[in-house]
């Protein structure tokens, strides 16, 4: 779904109202929609024809709004839903993020996101994915949620940076027919909304060596598997050290696992490598 089209059917649905009677029948409507939502989140996924799918996303997002704007919807934990999309939430609970990606063909993937704010009105922020026009120095890049590096959030830890809640996403991107990217993404919710992209890595930028990194971002060769997740028995972001297996730094669609581990520990207001 174009990224206009994909903000502009969110928008159409904040402008319908609805009403509930009672909590009881929140929940009911509430069980309803999901029920609704995994009927469409099942086409979106599988329809025989890929360019039939971006249909069915505009018809799930519609369904997807339409269920949040019930009262109470914040409480609501979409117990059926979360296995079919991503429903996280950081240690803060300070919000929730709906995510998914569709195959729009056999090469292509196309990230979806939503973020809900636990307001008494429903404050809910789309995520754009804009991942196939960044350059090539992603890890410098401070984008917005109209601009967002689209992926598969699976972790968000929350820090506090000068009496700011900063959240490190930690985000799986598989869009490149090439290779992957696991990136650990800083964000900040503003009263404009989300802003992705904040220098705290103590880790210079290749792109630029004289300032600091906005984003961490490990890339690697399509077919192998590169670990980044959180290890709470060390205390730190634990990651695979890769190499390129033609001993060549610019092609990141040779980097394999070299079998060594770094990682991240947060000291003074930083991840320090």
């Amino acid at each position: 779904m174009p990224r206009k089209l994909f903000v502009a059917v969110l928008s159409m649905c904040f402008a319908v109202t609805s009403f509930r009677v009672s909590a009881q029948e929140d929940i009911e409507f509430m069980q309803q929609m999901e029920d609704s939502l995994m009927v469409t989140a099942d086409s979106m996924y599988n329809a025989f024809l890929p360019d039939d799918r971006p249909a069915y996303v505009r018809r799930f997002v519609r369904q997807l709004v339409s269920a949040l704007k019930t009262d109470n919807s914040w409480k609501y934990e979409f117990p059926k839903l979360k296995e079919e999309i991503n429903i996280t939430y950081p240690e803060d609970n300070g919000f929730r993020l709906f995510n998914w990606v569709i195959a729009t063909s056999t090469n292509t993937r196309r990230y979806y996101g939503a973020i809900q704010m636990p307001s008494e009105e429903l404050k809910l922020y789309p995520l754009v994915d804009y991942s196939m026009g960044v350059s090539k120095c992603l890890e410098d890049e401070v984008m917005t949620s109209q601009r967002w590096f689209g992926g598969l959030i699976y972790r968000i830890i929350p820090h506090e940076v000068d009496g700011e809640t900063v959240y490190t996403l930690f985000t799986m991107n598989s869009a490149s027919p090439m290779s992957n990217k696991k990136v650990l993404d800083p964000m900040r919710i503003t009263d404009d909304g989300p802003i992705f992209g904040a220098q705290i890595f103590e880790l210079n930028s290749s792109c630029n060596p004289e300032k600091l990194i906005n984003r961490f971002v490990i890339e690697y060769k399509k077919d192998v598997q590169a670990s980044m997740n959180w290890d709470a028995e060390y205390n730190a972001i634990v990651f695979d050290r890769l190499v390129s297996q033609v001993n060549d730094p610019n092609r990141k669609y040779t980097y394999v696992p070299s079998g060594q581990y770094d990682g991240f520990k947060w000291k003074g207001g930083k991840w320090t490598l």
